[in-house]
């Protein structure tokens, strides 16, 4: 017999914020139409940078998703240029201020402004959001920034305090004997953190990771490999959260079905679109995923290009909501290397392909011209280093073919100061393209 699924706690999230007797795809839409023409109204009136994007649109002409769909979109680089005109608000109102480094050679950083209310609605999506994995009776070790006021950390915390859920917060991993004395002390049988700390945890401190029930990773591409490692080892339930701090930290998250990612569409309207011609994709096709932000006082974004890739699903998630499942995301267009024949490698392939490997601790792939690429690899252990090293050379050698060619591959030992340490970063990993 099936085991049936608990229904996404999202559901109930988004008919309490919109007021809708039902999820029905037709309701939902009406009520996002009207929320968008309402943000759209609002930006036109109060940011210097709509006013002029929008100078030449009516948005009371907009009577349909498709007309919505025909507006320019917002870039990163936008944001870059001159965050400050994004603002609805005055200056004194903005509760808090992220600024996100670019991989850009201007120097400039993006600004990301919130309000007190906005991070108040980010609380209250994570609050339904982690009900997807933990109840009252879970301890969770946050392993995230949460010191300050608004961090994410922080808001996870508040929200998990709604249900009255112990959670610790510890900040990003710098120290596993740390990490390991809080799980033990604690009890903690839930973590929440980005996949690349938590696989090297699991991997570093299995004794104590074991007492690990449910995990929810989030801010960067989780491997296949890595959720397979985690479940076969210690019987963990890996969740999967996608958001980015332009959406207001929370975009969407898997429920127990483990599929794919339940939206926050109370307050976020979701595209896929082709991101060579701009121009939507069917369900079921990879796109760059393209998102506005509908109830946000200080900086709403309008069809803003996410730079991730992904794709919504063709079929009903088996939880049994009506809401529609965006797949899990494959990566970032940015991290795609260009090969032969109009062949593209994503940074998912490394992933997979090198992190699958436990005796791998990180790595970081550089293309250094047409036929080099060079790939420096950080191993927890010397032993057999040599020759794991040919065979991570030979391995991507066959999958980077194309035609009989390939590029040449070159693959080097990393340097690691602290085996027993590992400091990381918000940035998410990518690939260094000297071309």
């Amino acid at each position: 017999m099936n085991k049936i699924l608990p229904k996404t706690p999202i559901e109930e999230w988004i008919l309490k914020r919109t007021g809708l007797s039902s999820v029905k795809q037709s309701e939902l839409q009406a009520y996002q139409l009207k929320k968008l023409v309402e943000i759209l109204g609002y930006t036109k009136n109060n940011s210097s940078f709509y006013q002029k994007k929008f100078i030449n649109w009516d948005y009371h002409q907009i009577k349909c998703l498709d007309d919505f769909k025909k507006l320019p979109f917002t870039t990163a680089d936008d944001i870059e240029k001159d965050p400050f005109s994004f603002l609805c608000i005055p200056q004194h109102q903005v509760d808090r201020i992220v600024t996100l480094n670019t991989s850009g050679t201007s120097g400039k950083s993006k600004r990301i402004f919130f309000s007190d209310a906005d991070l108040q609605k980010t609380v209250d999506f994570f609050d339904y959001g982690m009900r997807s994995l933990t109840d009252p009776t879970d301890r969770v070790l946050v392993l995230l920034p949460g010191q300050a006021d608004g961090s994410i950390g922080d808001l996870l915390k508040k929200a998990l305090g709604r249900t009255k859920t112990t959670t610790i917060i510890l900040g990003l991993m710098t120290d596993l004997d740390a990490v390991e004395h809080a799980i033990i002390t604690n009890q903690i049988n839930c973590i929440v953190g980005i996949p690349i700390q938590v696989l090297y945890l699991s991997r570093s401190k299995a004794k104590c990771f074991g007492q690990i029930e449910k995990v929810l990773l989030s801010t960067d591409y989780v491997p296949n490999s890595m959720v397979a490692e985690l479940h076969k080892k210690f019987n963990c339930r890996v969740f999967n959260h996608y958001g980015m701090t332009e959406m207001g930290y929370g975009g969407g998250v898997e429920c127990a079905a483990l599929n794919g990612y339940h939206l926050r569409e109370a307050d976020l309207y979701f595209e896929i679109i082709n991101p060579g011609t701009g121009q939507p994709v069917a369900d079921g096709h990879d796109g760059e995923i393209v998102f506005t932000s509908f109830n946000r006082q200080a900086m709403p974004l309008i069809r803003y290009r996410t730079g991730d890739i992904g794709a919504f699903s063709t079929t009903p998630c088996s939880c049994g909501t009506l809401l529609r499942t965006l797949k899990k995301v494959e990566g970032r267009l940015k991290n795609r290397i260009k090969l032969a024949n109009d062949r593209f490698i994503d940074l998912n392939v490394f992933e997979e392909t090198l992190l699958g490997d436990e005796n791998i601790l990180d790595y970081q792939v550089t293309v250094k011209n047409d036929s080099l690429l060079s790939i420096q690899v950080s191993f927890f252990h010397a032993d057999r280093r040599d020759e794991k090293i040919r065979q991570i050379r030979q391995k991507l050698t066959d999958i980077l073919s194309v035609d009989g060619k390939t590029m040449k591959i070159e693959v080097e030992p990393g340097y690691v100061a602290k085996p027993d340490q590992m400091v990381n970063s918000m940035i998410k990993r990518k690939i260094i393209d000297r071309r």
